[in-house]
C-alpha cells in the first residue's frame, strides 16, 4: 500500500517543524483485529497531533460512511475503567463498521479527558470523588469542561475523500463541530452502553448537562429492540455499606415459586428480555456472585455477551473446591475469584492459581463459607457492588444472613409443579418475622414480569 507524496513542511517562530496543507500519511499497515483486518493509516496534522484512521472496506468517494470519531481514553480504552464508557462505545463501533463492510474508525488522539489531558483528567477525578459531577470537577480546577477541537479530524475525513458520513456518537457538539468543518454528517447513530454503577452519574451528568443522547440506553420495559438498558430502576440507590458489597440478589423462577425443574433444569425460565436485563445487571456491578453448586449443574459463563458492556468479576462460592477445571468460568473471558476456606486443598490452589483464578481463603461457615467473611473479603478488594445469581441454597444464605440489599425477581408465565424452591427455610414461623420489602418497582416485559424491591435489613420487631 502507497503512502501519500510527502508534502512540504515549514518552521514555525518558535523553530518547531510544521506541516504544511493537509494532513501528512505517515504509516500504513494492515492492522488484524478480533473484529476484522483494518486498513491502518496514521496521519499527521498540521497542528502536531497524530490521528489513527482504521478503514474497513473503500470508503474514497463514499457517501454516509459508517464513522466513529472516537477522543484518546487511555483509562478507558487500554485500562479497562469503569469510570466512563468509553472502551466500551470503541469496541462497539469497531463491531458495528465491521458488520457494515465499510466504514472508518477515527482515533483522536490528544483529546484524553475531553482535551484537557491525562493529568488533569486524574485530578479531575479527584473533584469527582468529592461530590463534583464531571462538568463541575473541571470547572473546581479552572479547566475548560470540554476542549477539544474536531478540526483535526474532519481534515483527515476529507483527506481519505469521505464524501458523508453517518456518525457514531451520543454527542451533538461532535456533530457540530465536523459540520462546522465542512464535513456532511447525513445521519448521526447513538452508541448507549449498559451503564455501570460507577459510571452512572457521570453518564447522566453528559445527557443532561451537555445533551448527550440517553448514554445509558433504554429502560428496562421499553422495549427489547434496545441495545443498551439502563437498569438503575431496578438496581435501586447503590450504596455499600463499610464491611461488605451493596448486594443484589437476582434469579428467575416460575409464578410458583420455582427455579428449576425437579431433575435441576433451569434453562430457560425466562424470556429474551428478561435474560438481557440479567447481563445488563452485570454490566452495572463490579462482580457476579454463584455458589458452586449453580457452576456444577449449569455451568454458566457468568460474562456480558447480550447488551454492550463490560463482564464483571465472577465470584464463586467453594469451600472445598468441588469447581471442575473444565468449567466456563473458569475460561479467560473475564477474571475470576473463588472465595475457598483452608479445607480445600494446597495442591488443586496452586493450580488454580498458576491459571490465573484467584483463590481467597476466609473463615469456614455451616454451610460451607461463612457469607459475612467472603463479603467482607470482596468488599477489601475494592468491590463495591455485588450481583448474586444463586442457586438456591446461595439464595436463601444471602437472605437468612440478612446481607442483601436489593432483590430483583423475574416472574415466568409457567408452572411446574414440584422442583427447585427460589427460596428455601429462612426458620420464619409467623408472618410478622418474614423479610419485609420496600420501594417496589414493576417492569412488565413481553414475556415475563421483572419485581424489584429494596429489604430492610432488621425485622420489624427489632
Amino acid at each position: 500500500m502507497a503512502a501519500n507524496p510527502i508534502r512540504s513542511k515549514t518552521a514555525g517562530s518558535d523553530g518547531a517543524v510544521r506541516l504544511a496543507g493537509k494532513p501528512l500519511l505517515v504509516a500504513r499497515v494492515a492492522m488484524p483485529t478480533s473484529y476484522g483486518t483494518f486498513d491502518a493509516r496514521a496521519y499527521e496534522c498540521p497542528s502536531g497531533s497524530i490521528y489513527l484512521a482504521l478503514l474497513k472496506g473503500d470508503v474514497a468517494g463514499m457517501s454516509s460512511v459508517v464513522t466513529r470519531l472516537h477522543s484518546e481514553c487511555l483509562t478507558g480504552d487500554t485500562l479497562g475503567s469503569l469510570r466512563c464508557e468509553c472502551g466500551i462505545q470503541l469496541r462497539l463501533a469497531m463491531r458495528t463498521i465491521a458488520a457494515a463492510d465499510r466504514g472508518l474508525l477515527l482515533y483522536a488522539t490528544g483529546h484524553e479527558g475531553r482535551g484537557v489531558g491525562l493529568v488533569n483528567k486524574l485530578r479531575a477525578y479527584v473533584e469527582q470523588d468529592n461530590g463534583a459531577d464531571t462538568i463541575d470537577a473541571n470547572v473546581r480546577l479552572g479547566l475548560a469542561v470540554d476542549d477539544r477541537d474536531y478540526a483535526d479530524g474532519a481534515s483527515v475525513i476529507k483527506a481519505l475523500d469521505v464524501r458523508s458520513i453517518r456518525l457514531l456518537t451520543n454527542n451533538p457538539a461532535k456533530v457540530d463541530g465536523l459540520r462546522a468543518a465542512d464535513i456532511e454528517v447525513a445521519d448521526v447513530a447513538p452508541l448507549a452502553t449498559a451503564a455501570h454503577a460507577r459510571n452512572l452519574s457521570y453518564l447522566r451528568a453528559k445527557e443532561h448537562r451537555l445533551g448527550h443522547r440517553r448514554p445509558t440506553g433504554a429502560a428496562a420495559d421499553e422495549g427489547p429492540d434496545h441495545e443498551a438498558i439502563d437498569t438503575s430502576d431496578l438496581l435501586g440507590q447503590v450504596s455499600p455499606p463499610a464491611d461488605r458489597p451493596y448486594v443484589v440478589l437476582k434469579y428467575a423462577q416460575t409464578i410458583d415459586g420455582r427455579i428449576a425443574t425437579r431433575t435441576g433444569d433451569s434453562k430457560w425460565i425466562s424470556g429474551d428480555s428478561e435474560r438481557r436485563i440479567s447481563h445488563a445487571l452485570r454490566a452495572a456491578c463490579d462482580a457476579v456472585l454463584v455458589g458452586v453448586g449453580t457452576v456444577i449443574q449449569d455451568d454458566p459463563q457468568l460474562t456480558v455477551r447480550m447488551v454492550p458492556g463490560v463482564s464483571p468479576r465472577r465470584i464463586v462460592l467453594d469451600s472445598t473446591l468441588r469447581v471442575p477445571l473444565t468449567a466456563k468460568i473458569l475460561e479467560a473471558d473475564a477474571p475470576t475469584t473463588i472465595l475457598s476456606t483452608d479445607r480445600s486443598g494446597r495442591e488443586l490452589r496452586s493450580l488454580l492459581q498458576a491459571r490465573s483464578i484467584k483463590v481467597c481463603l476466609v473463615d469456614p461457615g455451616p454451610d460451607g463459607v461463612e457469607l459475612r467473611a467472603g463479603l467482607a473479603a470482596l468488599r477489601d478488594e475494592g468491590v463495591e457492588s455485588l450481583l448474586v445469581e444463586g442457586g438456591a441454597k446461595v439464595i436463601t444464605s444471602m437472605l437468612a444472613a440478612r446481607v442483601v440489599d436489593r432483590l430483583i425477581v423475574g416472574v415466568a408465565p409457567t408452572i411446574m409443579g414440584r422442583g427447585t424452591e427460589s427460596v428455601g427455610a429462612l426458620g420464619v414461623d409467623r408472618v410478622i418475622d418474614g423479610i419485609r420489602l420496600t420501594d417496589r418497582r414493576v417492569h412488565t416485559l413481553p414475556d415475563d414480569i421483572l419485581l424489584s424491591w429494596s429489604v430492610q435489613q432488621t425485622s420489624p420487631r427489632q
